[in-house]
């Protein structure tokens, strides 16, 4: 019986010592994401299973091109996965097939030939992004419900970052930003 006794609060220790280990982790540093649906297409699927890093945005606030998950602003229990095209105070003019970006009387069109095949689009868009506020846009930019549809992201809503592709194993890769 001491034995048996024994066995079950070792067994209890290894559990309590996992799980001091790996809420932390889970719940402040990292934590899965599950692609669904075909807005973030060539560049991620339906099913890749991610890794999202939540610390990054602690110290340091997102840049342009990186592909982040958030809290979608009109039903906070949905999460979205889209990649950063706006920055806040800038100014995000959408026309011709091209995105314009505005930012003190300086303007850039943004070249996006490093994740993308082309970029069509037949509607007008343009936004002012306050403090705090981000232009997010699906990759798949025909199927995509992003910022065009709903306005700007407040930084409350962001989640954190794209940072490894797990699976398909095939696919495995730590995410980057693209360089503009």
């Amino acid at each position: 019986m001491k034995n048996f006794l024994l066995f079950i609060w070792e067994t209890v220790k290894v559990v309590l010592v996992a799980l001091v280990i790996v809420i932390p982790i889970r719940y402040f540093l990292f934590q899965p994401f599950v692609v669904s649906g075909q807005s973030m297409e060539p560049n991620y699927s339906h099913g890749d299973y991610l890794i999202v890093d939540e610390i990054s945005y602690r110290f340091r606030e997102p840049e342009r091109g990186e592909v982040i998950v958030f809290r979608y602003p009109e039903n906070p229990s949905f999460r979205h996965i889209k990649r950063v095209i706006g920055l806040p105070g800038e100014t995000i003019i959408i026309e011709e097939d091209m995105i314009k970006i505005v930012l003190n009387e300086q303007e850039i069109i943004l070249d996006e030939s490093e994740y993308l095949d082309g970029f069509k689009s037949s509607e007008k868009v343009e936004i002012i992004l306050k403090e705090k506020e981000y232009f997010v846009m699906g990759d798949n930019r025909s199927a995509s419900f992003d910022s065009r549809r709903w306005g700007s992201l407040s930084r409350e809503y962001i989640i954190g970052r794209s940072f490894l592709r797990v699976f398909p194993f095939t696919n495995f890769r730590i995410s980057k930003a693209p360089l503009y």
